[in-house]
Protein backbone atom coordinates (compact mmCIF):
# COMPACT_ATOMS: atom_id res chain seq x y z
CA UNK A 1 0.00 0.00 0.00
CA UNK A 2 1.08 3.08 -1.08
CA UNK A 3 1.57 6.08 2.19
CA UNK A 4 -1.42 8.54 1.92
CA UNK A 5 -1.30 12.40 1.75
CA UNK A 6 -1.13 14.34 4.53
CA UNK A 7 -1.21 17.75 3.18
CA UNK A 8 -1.12 19.85 -0.35
CA UNK A 9 -0.09 22.95 -1.88
CA UNK A 10 -1.25 24.00 -5.38
CA UNK A 11 0.92 25.51 -7.47
CA UNK A 12 0.68 27.41 -10.38
CA UNK A 13 0.23 25.18 -14.23
CA UNK A 14 -2.31 23.06 -12.12
CA UNK A 15 0.34 20.84 -10.39
CA UNK A 16 0.32 19.60 -6.48
CA UNK A 17 2.98 19.75 -4.16
CA UNK A 18 1.87 16.63 -2.08
CA UNK A 19 3.63 15.83 1.42
CA UNK A 20 2.77 11.92 2.14
CA UNK A 21 2.93 10.18 5.07
CA UNK A 22 5.89 8.69 4.93
CA UNK A 23 7.21 12.84 4.38
CA UNK A 24 8.28 12.20 0.79
CA UNK A 25 7.11 15.62 -1.51
CA UNK A 26 6.31 14.83 -5.05
CA UNK A 27 4.69 17.08 -7.48
CA UNK A 28 1.49 15.36 -9.17
CA UNK A 29 0.66 17.43 -12.54
CA UNK A 30 -3.16 17.98 -13.11
CA UNK A 31 -3.33 18.77 -16.84
CA UNK A 32 -3.92 15.46 -17.78
CA UNK A 33 -6.83 15.25 -16.17
CA UNK A 34 -8.60 18.35 -17.22
CA UNK A 35 -10.72 17.17 -20.05
CA UNK A 36 -12.01 14.00 -18.17
CA UNK A 37 -15.81 15.72 -16.93
CA UNK A 38 -15.02 14.95 -13.53
CA UNK A 39 -12.08 17.19 -13.26
CA UNK A 40 -12.99 19.74 -15.95
CA UNK A 41 -14.02 22.42 -12.86
CA UNK A 42 -10.51 22.86 -11.77
CA UNK A 43 -9.71 24.89 -14.98
CA UNK A 44 -11.22 27.56 -12.54
CA UNK A 45 -7.98 29.24 -10.59
CA UNK A 46 -10.39 29.89 -7.76
CA UNK A 47 -11.45 26.01 -7.20
CA UNK A 48 -7.93 24.57 -8.25
CA UNK A 49 -6.46 26.22 -5.25
CA UNK A 50 -8.68 25.05 -2.48
CA UNK A 51 -7.60 21.72 -2.76
CA UNK A 52 -7.33 19.70 0.59
CA UNK A 53 -6.05 16.77 2.38
CA UNK A 54 -8.73 14.24 4.44
CA UNK A 55 -5.97 11.55 5.06
CA UNK A 56 -7.09 9.44 2.26
CA UNK A 57 -6.93 11.82 -1.07
CA UNK A 58 -6.55 15.01 -1.98
CA UNK A 59 -10.28 16.84 -3.04
CA UNK A 60 -12.12 20.00 -3.47
CA UNK A 61 -15.63 19.05 -2.97
CA UNK A 62 -17.76 15.93 -2.57
CA UNK A 63 -17.69 15.77 -6.41
CA UNK A 64 -14.15 16.27 -7.06
CA UNK A 65 -11.09 14.23 -5.51
CA UNK A 66 -7.93 11.76 -6.35
CA UNK A 67 -7.58 8.05 -4.74
CA UNK A 68 -4.16 8.57 -2.65
CA UNK A 69 -2.99 5.53 -5.11
CA UNK A 70 -3.04 7.28 -8.32
CA UNK A 71 -1.66 10.59 -6.52
CA UNK A 72 1.39 8.51 -5.43
CA UNK A 73 2.35 6.41 -8.44
CA UNK A 74 1.77 9.58 -11.05
CA UNK A 75 3.97 11.99 -9.42
CA UNK A 76 7.67 13.10 -9.37
CA UNK A 77 9.99 13.07 -6.52
CA UNK A 78 11.28 16.18 -5.32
Amino acid sequence: MNPRPIAVKPLNGFKLLVTFKNNEQKIFDINPLLDIPMYRKLKDNNLFFQAKVDGMCVYWNDDIDICPDMLYENSVSL
